[in-house]
């Protein structure tokens, strides 16, 4: 299906590139942003070295844990274990002030014009850095929420904030908490790398464990919220005149007959391999479906387009907080 979809050598050099972006912003009617853990890592959402050791230097060494993604998938020996890493996991990643300014800095890039966010980042970046929530579309799940391990009758379309329940297990194992929610270690504490049972995460409706609700199988819960974030996706598309499967609802399709005709950029910034039919495969057929669409594909070190689109596409190999600085 995708053999077509072939990687070229940018024609132009970088300077140019930047120019084109930025009259390509300039003169857009809307902009649809597609971000992948690329943009988090420029906004300082490192898993690794120097913030992982901060936190979790006492899993590292006993449980020989490197990174903060492995350790997500680590085997522990018991619950209490378990939402010991997790709380903090959570915290640092949700919760915590976002490292940088890159998130501030993309939201003035496209605050003034009509935009829609799709991502598959669980760190709700985009909302505390002032995007608009009725314009964000969380694909994968949210480090803030939980779900039943085994969701079912009352509990089947059910996520639960945890923000409660993380402070309470943080300040268990001997952290502290700033008033800008910064997780501190206080001095000279021995912290805990269990949690007291009575707080491991049960849900209400069902009585069953709990885990994070990130997409990793088919039991992820997709929520009321999470589906009329989809339908205002399918919407948004729709009031521009384009057709995107999956997303539209019987009046979206409505809309796209009636639909204004003005410019439409996709924006994909930081979205990797591993997901690829979630943004950048979607965007780079709704490009070639609509004449007038210019996709920017934002990368460090994998910015490409197909060649079917490659005259209608910028492509900028780069750091995105370096982008853009050029662009402001």
């Amino acid at each position: 299906m995708f053999r077509r979809f072939i990687r070229e050598e940018p024609e132009e050099s970088y300077a140019e590139s930047i120019q084109r972006l930025r009259t390509a912003l300039s003169e857009s009617d809307a902009v649809i942003i597609g971000a992948g853990s690329g943009l988090s890592t420029a906004a300082g959402y490192t898993y690794s070295g120097q913030r992982f050791n901060r936190y979790f230097s006492d899993f590292a060494e006993k449980y020989h844990i490197r990174d903060m993604y492995s350790g997500g998938f680590y085997p522990f020996p018991d619950m209490e274990t378990f939402w010991a890493w997790w709380s903090r996991h959570i915290w640092v990643n949700r919760y915590a002030p976002i490292p940088n300014d890159t998130y501030d800095r993309l939201f003035n890039l496209v605050k003034d014009k009509d935009y829609f966010v799709l991502t598959t980042n669980v760190d709700h970046c985009f909302q505390r850095s002032g995007f608009d929530k009725k314009r964000l579309f969380y694909t994968q799940g949210d480090y803030g929420l939980l779900q039943s391990i085994n969701p079912r009758g009352a509990s089947a379309h059910m996520t639960y904030d945890n923000e409660e329940i993380c402070r309470s297990m943080l300040l268990a194992q001997g952290f502290e908490i700033g008033e800008d929610k910064e997780l501190i270690i206080p001095e000279g504490a021995q912290i805990k790398m269990k949690i007291p049972r009575e707080l491991v995460p049960h849900c209400p409706d069902d009585g069953e464990l709990m885990t994070v609700n990130l997409r990793s199988g088919d039991d992820f819960v997709e929520d009321k919220g999470w589906h009329q974030a989809a339908e205002r996706y399918g919407d948004f598309l729709a009031e521009h005149g384009i057709r995107a499967q999956g997303f539209f609802t019987r009046d979206s399709r409505a809309k796209v007959n009636r639909a204004y005709k003005g410019k439409v950029l996709f924006l994909e910034v930081g979205v990797g391999g591993n997901t690829p039919g979630i943004v950048k495969y979607s965007f780079w057929e709704m490009t070639k479906e609509r004449p007038d669409a210019i996709y920017v594909c934002l990368n460090n070190g994998e910015a490409c387009a197909p060649g079917d689109i490659r005259k209608k596409s910028i492509c900028i190999n780069g750091d995105f907080g370096e982008i853009i600085d050029q662009l402001s």
